[in-house]
């Protein structure tokens, strides 16, 4: 018998995960080709030809016991440090490898430093809409999420709420930038309130209130927009990183945490995540994957297309009717519905054979994520299908 906490689990699942499945089941039966599918953030570029190049070159040349062997829990000291003197050169920070734990994926990121720092009924702030994995790393831990309401016109920071969504027993604040579902780029000016707001609020209640950035769409950015890099703005911030879509190696499950030696209780903070890297199961991030990635840190796929993508759609939605906030960064885009119930909308949506997710798997009813990291050819498409589904409400 499965445990209570698990049964609950397995009975919500993944919104997103079943649309997958189901757009998998559609493309069977219709074909793969009359089936658009906007389910998942998966990178439809492939990896930059130096992945390729770094995975031969290190397989060929470096010794296997150390390639496919343990090392420290926090990484390969090597690969940490050209990690710390990547992030370095492009934010004009100065970390060194005890800054940089290597991890698995950005989730791993944040589920070590959740384990670490989070003590069961402690509050943590999330920002609507957010994705919605949020919601079972913080069950994990026993920690309470605390919902800001969404800021509707700009999907930005609703700061009133925020102010009034800390407590004193709030221990964390998790940042999404870009944000997935929405595409919004948060501003500097929008990073500078948010550091004052928690700044004040440390003050006032005598605690650590620690900032967890998770940026795995960081380099995903559009029209010269600009993604600040938080710890110059508030010490008590943690980075989490992916390589998952900068180098469309999902998955790989690889990236890293970084952790300032300014950030509370540093040394037994940078301690901990060692220790919950490893007894959350991980043990190391992938060894041979570490490696990889510290010969390709100026890389990226073509990005490019994503935003030729997002063009695209966004013109003929907004031609069609749709409301929507233009993204400036990621590959997603948060249309709203035409009607308020979001997941009998995406029910509609199958009858034009587009497969979408509800905005209530995001804490935001109302509205739908379009996953736009597809071929052109699919996004040219699925058009017509998009206008049927907004003619058909109308």
């Amino acid at each position: 018998m499965i445990s209570d906490k698990m049964a609950e689990l397995v009975k919500n699942g993944s919104a997103i995960r079943a649309m997958f499945e189901e757009g998998k089941i559609m493309a069977e039966k219709y074909g793969k080709e009359n089936i658009y599918d906007f389910s998942l953030g998966n990178p439809s570029v492939v990896p930059p030809e130096n992945v390729k190049n770094a995975i031969f070159d290190i397989i060929k040349n470096e010794p296997e016991k150390v390639v496919h062997g343990y090392m420290n829990n926090c990484g390969y000291e090597d690969v940490r440090g050209k990690v710390a003197e990547s992030v370095n050169k492009k934010y004009e920070t100065n970390f060194t490898e005890n800054n940089i734990i290597m991890t698995v994926g950005a989730a791993g990121a944040l589920n070590i430093v959740l384990k670490t720092i989070i003590n069961p009924d402690d509050e943590v702030v999330l920002f609507a809409p957010y994705f919605g994995e949020y919601n079972n790393y913080l069950s994990n831990y026993d920690a309470v999420p605390v919902v800001v309401n969404p800021d509707f016109e700009r999907f930005s920071i609703n700061f009133d709420d925020f102010e009034n969504k800390i407590t004193n027993k709030t221990k964390a604040v998790i940042i999404n930038n870009p944000n997935n579902p929405t595409g919004v780029v948060y501003s500097e000016k929008d990073i500078e309130r948010l550091s004052d707001i928690l700044e004040d609020k440390q003050k006032k209640f005598g605690t650590s209130i620690y900032l967890i950035s998770d940026e795995p769409y960081r380099e995903l950015v559009f029209g010269g927009n600009y993604v600040p890099y938080l710890t110059k703005y508030y010490k008590n911030t943690f980075v989490g990183y992916s390589y998952s879509k900068t180098l469309s190696l999902p998955g790989e499950r690889i990236g890293y945490l970084v952790v300032p030696s300014e950030i509370d209780d540093y040394e037994q903070i940078f301690g901990g995540l060692g220790v919950a890297n490893r007894i959350l199961g991980y043990v190391n991030a992938p060894s041979l994957f570490q490696k990889v990635i510290a010969e390709c840190l100026e890389c990226t796929s073509d990005l490019r297309v994503y935003e030729e993508n997002k063009n695209i759609l966004f013109d003929a939605l907004t031609e069609y009717g749709y409301e929507c906030v233009e993204p400036k960064g990621t590959f997603y885009m948060f249309p709203k519905c035409f009607t308020a119930d979001d997941k009998a909308f995406c029910e509609k949506a199958k009858e034009f054979r587009l497969i979408i997710v509800p905005g209530s798997t995001f804490a935001c009813p109302g509205y739908f994520r379009i996953s736009y990291c597809v071929d052109k050819k699919i996004i040219m498409n699925s058009l017509e299908s998009f206008k049927l589904l907004a003619e058909s409400f109308k």
